[in-house]
């Protein structure tokens, strides 16, 4: 099914770009339309993964540099029967996370510094279990191509505006002012749906594989609340330079909205909590949640129990602000912005 719904994305996504192209230039802009998005198909299997980790400034870390959160992505990809992915960090402050990458053998997954200094080792756990689940879905191939072909889209709506349109043979535009405003304003709108649609869909498949994979739902259901709770108070620049981006991410960056409609990026973030807590209730977490000795982790609170500890996942207290695990504390190891 993963397989079919990619194929059909990137065919509509290729017919809208052919007809940004057919009220742009015509008969002729279609054909070099059609050109440039089999070649952005193309480049966007192979690459986009390393667009995105770009634009969004991650660097690679590893078992030495980020040892603890390193252990619990490669604990989860053990038991979520995964290759071990690239482990990726973000300078950033609001907490977040998203995977990337064509496949299971070429993924990528990202935190950004704040996700690991707000949340606690469980809720890390469950986000990263929630982007694993994504990679072994295949839902970072659609989700990465679609954003980098939306982004696509909507350069092209702006080239059509800077163009212009008279309708006249100079330009070839066979709608005049009408096919530009279409390019402009309803061709990225029908790209930006499209998006929305997927995204909230895969969101819920993978809050449930994810809670599966790390056998606690309400580790994933703590750490949605407290990431929702603080994108709304903290801005990501990187994504609001690049909005086509959102949809990859855990919880939409650009934005607090809450609202579960027709535009909103993701599923309403207290529909997803339900649906997680309901997976406890029933005991339907998997078979046997992660321990200790697994990844170095306290065993988990339930979620109206847990502690809201904002110092950080690390054991952080109130006296040391940037005790966080690239902070100032002599007793961990300096990370990449040390």
């Amino acid at each position: 099914m993963n397989t079919i719904r990619t194929a059909m994305l990137l065919a509509f996504m290729t017919a809208l770009f052919m007809a940004v192209g057919y009220l742009i230039g015509g008969g002729n802009g279609m054909v070099i339309a059609f050109l440039i998005a089999a070649a952005m198909n193309l480049f966007s299997y192979w690459n986009a993964d390393k667009m995105v980790l770009r634009m969004n400034n991650a660097v690679e870390v590893d078992e030495r540099n980020a040892p603890e959160y390193y252990a619990i992505v490669r604990e989860l990809a053990r038991r979520a029967g995964l290759p071990m992915p690239r482990v990726y960090l973000i300078d950033n402050p609001q907490p977040n996370a998203f995977a990337t990458g064509r496949n299971p053998q070429n993924a990528a997954v990202a935190a950004t510094t704040g996700l690991l200094e707000r949340l606690s080792h469980e809720e890390v756990a469950g986000v990263m279990a929630h982007e694993l689940a994504h990679v072994q879905n295949r839902d970072t191939l659609t989700m990465t191509i679609t954003a980098t072909l939306a982004g696509a889209i909507s350069m092209l709506g702006n080239f059509a505006f800077f163009l212009g349109g008279g309708g006249n043979r100079e330009n070839n535009n066979p709608l005049g002012i009408v096919g530009v405003l279409v390019a402009v304003i309803v061709a990225p709108f029908a790209a930006m749906l499209v998006q929305m649609a997927i995204s909230r869909t895969r969101e819920y498949s993978a809050d449930r594989r994810g809670a599966e994979i790390c056998g606690q739902p309400l580790w994933l259901a703590s750490a949605l609340d407290k990431i929702a709770r603080n994108v709304e108070r903290i801005h990501n620049p990187e994504a609001e330079r690049n909005p086509a981006m959102a949809p990859l991410f855990i919880i939409n960056p650009l934005s607090g909205e809450r609202m579960d409609n027709l535009f909103s990026t993701h599923p309403d973030t207290e529909n997803r909590i339900a649906a997680l807590q309901k997976m406890a209730s029933q005991g339907m977490g998997g078979s046997g949640g992660m321990s200790t000795s697994e990844v170095n982790i306290r065993a988990g609170a339930p979620r109206d129990t847990a502690p809201r500890n904002e110092g950080g996942p690390w054991g952080a207290k109130p006296s040391e602000p940037d005790a966080g695990p690239w902070g100032n504390n002599p007793a961990r190891p300096k990370g990449p912005w040390s």
